[in-house]
């Protein structure tokens, strides 16, 4: 009987404690991200895979083929090539291979890389499910990058100036789609030139 009662005061002591606990949690703010809709802010010192730098004066690679960051890998995941061109005093790259497989993240090749040519990017989100996946070219990464700035207007994207009317006098009227289409006269003469040579 003594044995049945401590397991019933136990039972209920440890059932009030896990309630209690779930009470006190309730009244929290909430902490759950929903991601994808949500994401939590990157600390400044996450290490993402690393990239390749982009001289902002010529918009290419800061690397040279050194392969410092080549020798320095303790993990032998990256292969670097490159060529020297006519008249140039460098070499530039043409292949940055990089198994993120075998990467531990050390940070000895951003360490080695004298000229700030590599740094640990900010992604994250690398799910995959082949090995391939995760092998990449950082030197065609970053020309990918590069076409879509390029493509989008810039890293933020294209310009836009929008006119608005002072104040008090009502907005124009949007074209709507049963207008009718613009006269040929009213183009541009670059325009009419390729519309008549057509």
């Amino acid at each position: 009987m003594s044995n049945l009662v401590s397991e019933v005061y136990s039972g209920l002591k440890s059932l009030f404690i896990g309630m209690g606990i779930t009470l006190g949690q309730f009244f929290k703010p909430t902490v759950t991200v929903r991601y994808p809709y949500e994401t939590l802010k990157i600390p400044a010192r996450f290490r993402g895979h690393i990239e390749l730098v982009r001289d902002p004066a010529t918009g290419q690679p800061k690397c040279f083929v050194c392969k410092l960051c080549e020798k320095a890998c303790p993990s032998d995941c990256i292969t670097v090539e490159g060529i020297k061109p006519e008249g140039a005093r460098r070499k530039t790259v043409t292949s940055y291979r990089l198994d993120f497989t075998k990467c531990s993240l050390c940070g000895s090749c951003v360490e080695a890389c004298r000229d700030g040519a590599i740094r640990f990017s900010r992604e994250y989100n690398l799910a995959g499910t082949r090995k391939e996946d995760f092998i990449m070219d950082l030197f065609q990464r970053l020309e990918a990058r590069r076409l879509e700035e390029e493509k989008s207007g810039g890293p933020d994207g294209p310009a836009t100036s929008v006119s608005l009317p002072p104040p008090g006098q009502p907005k124009p009227a949007e074209p709507s789609a049963s207008a009718p289409a613009q006269s040929a006269a009213a183009l541009p003469k670059t325009l009419q030139t390729s519309l008549e040579a057509k």
